[in-house]
């Protein structure tokens, strides 16, 4: 499951919470029990193995050996 990042709207608070992708985006604050905003952030995906671009396309020429 995901992790979320929340901002309360009253006090401020940064959290997170681990939620379902199909969990309505709403939580409480822990702190005040407020209504927070969802945040949008940098996600953790990452290609990995060959053939993706950074390991097939990205080097430079390559050079033959004579």
């Amino acid at each position: 499951m995901p992790t979320y990042e929340y901002n309360c709207k009253k006090c401020n608070k940064h959290f997170e919470i681990v939620q379902k992708i199909t969990d309505a985006p709403k939580a409480d604050c822990p702190s005040c029990g407020s209504a927070s905003e969802r945040l949008i952030s940098a996600s953790s995906f990452a290609l990995k193995g060959g053939g993706w671009y950074k390991d097939g396309y990205a080097k430079g020429p390559s050079k033959k050996k004579d």
